[in-house]
């Protein structure tokens, strides 16, 4: 005998109510600002759209009456598991047709659940966040439970990677949590990501600010440094997530060259892109895309601290992260920003034993007042930490120059390099030779009859002898001298020799970095 036809008529009602979350009119209207529902943020996320939902019927335990607002199926929040790019994923998606997104304690513990979930398994966590905040009426119950979800961002820090993409409103609570994430996502005029809204910033200081000023993608790109990537819609933003996790999920894929690149002729167009002449810029790009498979880089923090690049690439199939100085800004010198930048790109390939590829020319780190003032020595710390703490294989090329203590930071092999190399125009030194020289030789310049024929030839002098890469050679500080067209291939054998690479570490409670 088969089951009541109500049965299966209350099932179909359920899922449908499921399927309308806030209703119709909301949708249509989510839709008529460029945004995807939450459920379609999912669908177009993980593989053939297809993913296994976690608490599907929740419900807030607030009654109706006590607040005077509907109870919604699935309390705002759509959470579960599927496949991206074959790997298990997890993911949340907040649904700003219920609530505007707000969360409670019912939809914050799904999130929980969910992010429990995830570090059980060991798979990659992705938020994808459209919450105005805390959601007022539930007070306590809302932020137990908020503080609950941070306990458990801080112990996934590190064993699983976590994502988030901010693809509406993120406000107040709900920002604090994607903010503890591993690598950010903003969509370009429809994002915005604040710790308070203009309305309570007009009451509190008398500032008057729109929401786009106060937290849009371009600030968060460009300021404070928070956005890694910002697209120009929802559906650009999910590949681009698809993509990232590729280099952090898989560590490597055959590589076969199908398209036939020769990298030898690429290698020696090097020469052309990396002038001789060390005051002389170029973009730091052109190198990476030269050597790295397929000329595919992608990069991270693109619009922040434009004096450092930072970015996943792949070589011989292999994954690696990459870090180099840009000669088109500042010199390629490190500042504050660029220290934090840095620091936190390598402590996140090292949690998740991703190579690093460093690329070094860079004159120093930034001189002046304001970047005293900023704490230049405790950011610029940050690379030293980062470096010297990180146990994945780590493989320096010096290709112009490294001075002072800037030449420390950038992965010197006294600091725990494993493999460097330098082409034969680098100069590596306390200083550049005309600097040097005004030192080391004041006072027999000023007493001599021609000081300016003098300082020429001690400079040329002090070339000679200290700034070449063989002088460095010749002390262990670089392993090989290599010509641009060879670096590809003694990067990939390089890499293929550490891969099994193991370190012993101190055993200790943690380290503690200059915050």
């Amino acid at each position: 005998m088969t089951w009541k036809k109500e049965i299966r008529d209350k099932y179909e009602e359920a899922r449908q109510e499921v399927a309308l979350a806030g209703g119709q009119k909301r949708i249509d209207r989510q839709h008529l600002r460029g945004k995807m529902t939450a459920r379609e943020r999912m669908e177009a996320f993980f593989d053939g759209g297809n993913f296994t939902e976690i608490e599907m019927y929740a419900r807030t335990r607030i009654k109706p009456e006590e607040v005077q607002k509907k109870q919604y199926v699935g309390d705002g929040v759509v959470c579960g598991y599927g496949k991206v790019n074959g790997i298990t994923v997890y993911a949340i998606s907040q649904d700003a047709t219920i609530s505007g997104g707000a969360g409670g304690e019912t939809h914050v513990n799904k999130i929980s659940r969910t992010l429990e979930m995830a570090i059980s398994t060991k798979s990659p966590f992705v938020q994808l966040c459209d919450s105005g905040g805390a959601r007022i009426e539930e007070g306590i119950l809302s932020l137990s439970a908020y503080s609950r979800l941070f306990l458990l961002n801080t112990q996934a820090s590190g064993y699983i990677p976590q994502i988030a993409a901010i693809m509406g409103n993120c406000a107040g609570g709900s920002a604090y949590s994607p903010a503890m994430c591993d690598i950010l996502f903003m969509v370009k005029d429809t994002s915005q990501f604040f710790i308070t809204g203009p309305k309570v910033i007009k009451a509190l200081t008398g500032e008057e600010v729109t929401m786009d000023e106060l937290g849009g993608a371009h600030v968060h790109a460009q300021y404070s440094g928070q956005a890694h990537f910002v697209c120009e819609n929802d559906k650009e933003c999910l590949e681009k997530i698809r993509e990232v996790l590729a280099y952090i999920t898989i560590p490597k894929i055959p590589y076969e060259n199908e398209r036939k690149i020769d990298y030898t002729k690429l290698g020696r167009q090097l020469e052309r892109i990396v002038p001789e002449n060390t005051r002389q810029p170029y973009d730091v790009r052109e190198v990476i895309e030269s050597i790295v498979d397929e000329a595919k880089f992608v990069e991270l923090l693109d619009e922040f601290a434009k004096n450092l690049v930072v970015g996943f690439a792949r070589l011989d199939g292999r994954a690696v992260g990459i870090v180099a100085n840009q000669a088109q800004h500042m010199g390629g010198s490190l500042d504050c920003d660029a220290g934090d930048k840095c620091a936190r790109f390598v402590r996140f390939c090292d949690c998740f034993d991703i190579p690093l590829l460093v690329l070094v020319d860079v004159p120093g780190f930034f001189p002046g007042t304001a970047q005293e003032k900023k704490g230049i020595l405790r950011h610029g710390s940050k690379i030293l930490y980062a470096f010297s703490e990180a146990t994945v294989p780590k493989i320096s090329l010096i290709m112009r120059k490294a001075y002072g203590g800037a030449y420390c930071a950038m992965n010197s092999k006294a600091m725990g390099a494993d493999v460097v190399y330098a082409w034969p125009i680098c100069e590596l030194a306390v200083m550049g030779a005309d600097g040097a020289v005004d030192v080391i030789f004041n006072r027999e310049l000023s007493q001599a009859e021609d000081p300016d024929r003098l300082r020429e030839e001690k400079i040329e002098s002090y070339k000679e002898k200290y700034l070449n890469p063989y002088f460095a050679a010749s002390c262990g500080f670089v392993d090989e001298v290599i010509l641009p067209e060879d670096t590809r291939e003694r990067l990939i054998g390089a890499f293929a020799g550490l891969e099994n690479k193991t370190v012993v570490t101190i055993k200790k409670k943690h380290g503690n970095i200059a915050l």
